[in-house]
């Protein structure tokens, strides 16, 4: 594929990618159809690309409502949902600790979907740059998120895999990311991290030496 035939399918779609791939995932894995139909209930978050609001999903259709969180700009198009255009959550609630508050939850357990390790080198191309700065905000997001919550509030975080090379967007490495992470909580398991409440300090932006 040529420069000039990647510039012209850019400049024909306002999307890079089609999510046809990701709803062939959830078709084949999904057990239920309906969010209700989830024996534990679930919500999902995506964002109103229109105003730029959280929107909650908590029934209708499953891989509809998957698609629409998914959906990042400008690799994915937003998906319509009843009369909302829906995009990924994390442009307006990446780690939605609120909105689990304001569904009732008084003792959290959150997983990061970001790192902590700051790069050695900028990012290679247009999408990778936007993608980790939108990475950076996230981070940034959770703290001030997690520092606003109700004292009364516990919280617990999964250390995100550190040190990390490459990019988080490299699914080629997933399988080893994966045994990485499993290792790694077990590891924070076992060495009493859910007896460790309102520490945040995994999610410091830091540097390594060499």
């Amino acid at each position: 594929m040529t420069w000039r035939t990647v510039l012209g399918f850019v400049r024909r779609r306002d999307f890079l990618a089609t999510s046809d791939g990701l709803l062939r995932l959830i078709d084949k894995h999904l057990p239920y159809r309906s969010l209700e139909d989830a024996k534990i209930p679930i919500h999902i978050v995506a964002t109103d690309i229109l105003s730029g609001e959280t929107v909650v999903l908590s029934k209708g259709p499953a891989a509809q409502a998957i698609l629409a969180s998914a959906a990042i700009p400008p690799a994915f198009a937003p998906v319509k949902f009843e009369r909302l255009y829906l995009a990924d959550g994390a442009i307006s609630s990446n780690t939605p600790v609120k909105v689990a508050v304001e569904l009732g939850a008084q003792r959290l357990i959150i997983l990061p979907t970001g790192y902590a390790c700051a790069l050695e080198q900028p990012p290679t191309g247009a999408i990778a740059s936007a993608l980790h700065a939108l990475t950076l905000l996230i981070a940034r997001q959770l703290l001030g998120d997690l520092e606003g919550l109700d004292p009364q509030i516990d919280y617990f975080i999964v250390p995100p895999l550190c040190p990390l090379t490459g990019s988080p967007y490299d699914f080629s490495q997933t399988s080893v990311l994966i045994a990485r992470a499993v290792e790694s909580t077990n590891a924070w398991l076992a060495g009493g991290g859910l007896e460790r409440p309102n520490v945040h300090k995994q999610l410091s932006l830091h540097k390594h030496s060499h």
